[in-house]
């Protein structure tokens, strides 16, 4: 049988039906495309030698006298996590040199933050060098004193300062404030200090008062609390696996925490506290 062309007024109406087809497809087409990639989460890590990695000894080149290292807790995090790291901590820091020289990353759109401030403020490195020494040429009791008031009286005012500065900035984020361990477990094996245990007591009570400022003033601003006070109790200087250096050389790697004390002491008390920004 002969096949018949299809007439004027058929062709018409197909033209007519592919034309109105076109806008529809034209619809379908981005419906259909692959939703844009999520922008990685911004990180931004706070504060002295105890975030910085002073310790490990392992710096990155860029860092100079800051003492950043890959080995310390906020590069630890962030590459567990994915997330996108803007480090700025630096030893020596205080709550002042944070306010003036790191808290300018802190943006509107930074998801996380980590700080770790506040024993240089008291002068803490300054009080165990004098306790290392003999008892007969030093003022141990003297030095954690004045520490102990500076951090009972003036600290708090300042960390409220500085928390409320970092809200202000970033008021989306999860915030994370990192405390400091106990350095001593009652001996010393150390050639070189004469740390007396009852020296060592006062030291580790200092570290604990504190702690218990930074997470007052962690609260009052909604921000959480990490205290590695539990996490670093077996692995103090002296103890059978030292997550925190003791004396050491240089001397400015000595009562930090080395890389299993960033790696097993403070990064997995960290890392589940820095979730859920909105």
């Amino acid at each position: 049988m002969p096949l018949v062309a299809p007439s004027r007024s058929v062709l018409h109406r197909l033209r007519l039906l592919l034309l109105a087809l076109v806008p529809v497809a034209a619809v379908l087409v981005p419906l259909s495309a692959a939703p844009a990639e999520a922008a990685t989460p911004s990180y931004v890590a706070l504060g002295d030698s105890y975030a910085s990695g002073v310790g490990t000894r392992s710096y990155t080149s860029e860092s100079g006298s800051c003492q950043r290292s890959t080995y310390a807790y906020p590069a630890l995090v962030a590459q567990q996590k994915g997330y996108a790291l803007t480090f700025k901590a630096c030893s020596g820091a205080t709550v002042t040199t944070v306010t003036n020289s790191q808290l300018s990353a802190v943006v509107s759109t930074t998801k996380y933050v980590t700080i770790s401030v506040g024993g240089n403020d008291a002068g803490f490195s300054g009080v165990v060098t004098e306790c290392a020494q003999p008892g007969w040429m030093s003022n141990c009791d003297g030095a954690i004193n004045t520490a102990q008031s500076y951090i009972n009286n003036t600290l708090p005012g300042r960390l409220s300062t500085l928390y409320a500065s970092i809200k202000s900035r970033a008021p989306g984020a999860v915030v994370v404030v990192t405390g400091y361990p106990r350095l001593f477990m009652g001996e010393d094996c150390n050639a070189g200090t004469w740390f007396s245990p009852a020296e060592e007591t006062r030291l580790n009570q200092t570290a604990d008062l504190l702690n218990a400022k930074l997470s007052a003033a962690a609260s009052a601003k909604g921000f959480k609390f990490a205290n590695p006070t539990s996490r670093f109790i077996g692995h103090a200087v002296c103890d059978d696996v030292e997550w925190l250096n003791g004396l050491s050389n240089p001397i400015s790697e000595s009562y930090h925490p080395n890389k299993l004390g960033h790696s097993s002491g403070y990064t997995p008390l960290v890392s589940p506290l820095l979730v859920g920004a909105a």
